[in-house]
């Protein structure tokens, strides 16, 4: 639907009499209205819902450590029975990220990264229970990635870029002397990713891309490195660990085939047995208990999770309770391997975690996350769709898949916002999202999560037909979907707004570039507005990975191409409001493609609003912050789709 003259000044009317800028603690509002508090009211209830996500049991297997927020950021909790009381560890403002517990019962301790302000420059931190000290064991400049105790606890093994702050060597650490060693210096990006129990070997892996990565074993007394070659060709791999024995590895990987697989590699041979199971979808995780005995896997099927345990022993799966449609982030067995501690949200319902015994299979709850007071009846479960696209697979339309939430309770039809995931080998899954049923339950509005080609979970294939100079054909199946929406009786074709994060950012801009008279705006969170500037100025470190999936701009047909698709060198032809949501400390995205973007879309008559803050960096990880950000998303949606005429 196209707007005509008098209903673009319409929309644009309520963004043109707003403050140019203001700062407001560590948030800069340009160009933005005061805050509704009308509408950070009924965002609150919300924003308070909680989530619950595993770390890892203790070593007496008596109690677990878990992630939950309580006030700014999520910190580390300690649970010791089920629905039992939640002890928290850490209290500080800034989110504990990677966090692994030392394996050694005569002490409690653990080491957790930490950065400053979304940096991402991750510390390490010891962290001792009984005393409740924490000690920095980094050089508090570098990033550090990937720690990993060995079976003893007495040797931390992790990553880190403080040789040259690009490529990430792997170090070894003695906790008792606090000696560290270099075990392997390389070029590239390398995640420590586990060790032998008989602490002589490390497995590591060189990430290339999402389609490719390497395997290394390290001989910790010769530091010999020996790769770790099972297939022909181009790999990926996923998880990966040592049979107790530390003679096989269990490998995730996808080679020639479309999904990912799990199978036996025999280090001496050099050889990878058959799979062990066969499934038409990715294998997304695993975990295998000490003893060896048994082997947990995840199969991500069109967006949701199944949970399998395999006795290795007679190869038998093992008889589980079912799992409603869910979205598994972690799992792991109790040191005893009797039982076994997920966390996994679904639509419905936020994160929490939940454990099963072996030996007389029912889950038992040990979290249960509030809901802010919410009634979860009220919440809204998707349907998972399919739409055609463009393009052709076979002579038929290739089909696009999504899921579509839409309200209960709408006289008419539904505006609709259209949630693009960031990665871009991200995927919408079946999990929670408060934002997405504040929207479809409050404010009456469909939301429509998208898995565009380029998409993660869908094989190989569909994962590379947005590579190089395919690029815009992921945004071509935004167009397809505004096609879809205009097809449906309950859905306002006239009144849509795509809202996308980091390359979800990307798609944002990219989409008003295209379909600008088919958008009433577009919300861009720490977006790419030009691939080129992006690659020159994100981290060292992260160039030549971004540089696999979107080309290099040190070539000059990739760069031409790049100056032809960008956003900002379209900027034209964005004719429509849009919201700018950075972090100073980004990165990834670094701030200057939100500043070049808001620029020129403004030079072009068009209103932009611009929320930067000044102690986040690729997102926002404090509630303070993101309450706000997303009381302004509200309030731009609300301005967008529910005030102004079709």
């Amino acid at each position: 639907m196209r707007f005509s003259v008098l209903c673009a000044l319409l929309v644009f009317a309520p963004l043109l009499s707003v403050a140019e800028s203001r700062q407001q603690g560590q948030l800069v509002f340009d160009g933005m209205p005061e805050l509704d508090p009308q509408i950070a009211d009924s965002l609150s209830r919300y924003s308070h819902i909680r989530h619950a996500s595993l770390v890892d049991w203790m070593p007496d297997g008596l109690s677990l450590i878990i992630r939950t927020r309580f006030a700014e950021s999520n910190q580390l909790h300690q649970v010791q029975k089920p629905l039992g009381a939640r002890t928290q560890l850490t209290f500080f403002s800034e989110p504990i990220a990677s966090t692994v517990i030392r394996p050694d019962k005569t002490v409690q301790q653990m080491v957790y990264l930490r950065d400053t302000g979304g940096s991402e420059n991750y510390q390490l931190y010891l962290f001792d229970l009984a005393s409740g000290s924490h000690q920095l064991l980094s050089d508090g400049k570098s990033r550090y990635q990937s720690p990993h105790f060995s079976a003893s606890g007495q040797f931390l093994f992790y990553a880190s870029n403080e040789r040259n702050g690009v490529d990430f060597d792997l170090y070894q650490r003695n906790m008792a002397s606090g000696e560290v060693r270099r075990i392997y210096e390389v070029i590239g990006s390398y995640h420590i990713v586990d060790v032998s129990r008989d602490e002589k070997q490390v497995l590591a892996r060189q990430y290339i891309s999402v389609s490719e990565s390497r395997l290394v074993l390290i001989d910790l007394e010769t530091l010999k490195v020996q790769a770790v070659r099972p297939l022909p060709g181009r790999v990926a791999y996923d998880d990966a660990a040592f049979s107790p024995d530390g003679k096989q590895l269990y490998l995730s990987y996808s080679g020639s085939n479309e999904f990912k697989q799990l199978a036996r590699y025999d280090i001496s041979h050099q050889s990878l047995s058959a799979p062990l199971v066969k499934h038409d979808w990715d294998i997304e995780r695993f975990s295998l208990s000490d003893d060896g005995h048994f082997l947990a896997y995840v199969v991500n099927e069109d967006g949701s999770d199944t949970l399998t345990v395999l006795d290795l022993q007679n190869h038998q799966v093992l008889s589980l309770p079912p799992l409603p449609m869910v979205a598994i982030n972690a799992l792991s067995f109790s040191p005893d391997a009797n039982r076994l501690a997920i966390s996994y949200s679904s639509v419905l319902s936020p994160s929490d975690v939940f454990v099963v015994s072996l030996n007389e299979p029912r889950w038992q709850r040990w979290t249960a996350s509030e809901l802010g007071g919410l009634d979860g009846k009220r919440f809204v479960s998707p349907e998972l769709i399919r739409y055609p696209t463009f393009d052709q697979v076979k002579g038929q339309p290739r089909l696009i898949p999504a899921w579509v939430y839409k309200p209960k309770d709408v006289t008419g039809k539904a505006p609709v916002v259209i949630s693009v995931h960031g990665g871009p080998e991200g995927q919408s899954r079946a999990d929670f999202a408060a934002m997405t049923q504040y929207l479809v339950s409050e404010r009456g509005i469909a939301v429509i999560e998208p898995n565009v080609r380029g998409s993660a979970g869908y094989g190989q294939s569909y994962l590379a037909l947005d590579n190089g100079f395919a690029r815009e054909d992921s945004v071509k199946d935004i167009g397809a979907l505004l096609d879809w929406i205009q097809t449906q009786p309950d859905l306002d074709a006239g009144r849509v707004v795509v809202w996308g994060g980091s390359y979800g950012g990307y798609m944002v801009l990219a989409s008003l570039v295209h379909y600008s008279e088919r958008l009433r705006g577009g919300i861009d969170v720490v977006g790419i507005s030009h691939f080129s500037t992006f690659l020159k100025n994100t981290k060292g470190y992260r160039q030549d990975l971004r540089r696999v999936e979107y080309g290099d701009e040190r070539d000059p047909e990739m760069r031409a191409f790049h100056e032809k698709i960008a956003p900002l060198n379209n900027a034209d032809q964005i004719k429509v409001p849009l919201f700018v949501v950075q972090g100073l400390n980004d990165p990834r995205v670094p701030a200057s493609e939100a500043e070049q973007i808001v620029k020129r879309v403004r030079e072009n008559g068009v209103p932009v609003w611009y929320l930067l803050a000044k102690d986040e960096g690729h997102g926002f990880a404090k509630k303070s912050n993101r309450d706000v950000y997303q009381t302004m998303a509200v309030q731009f949606l609300q301005q967008q789709l529910l005030e102004t005429a079709q």
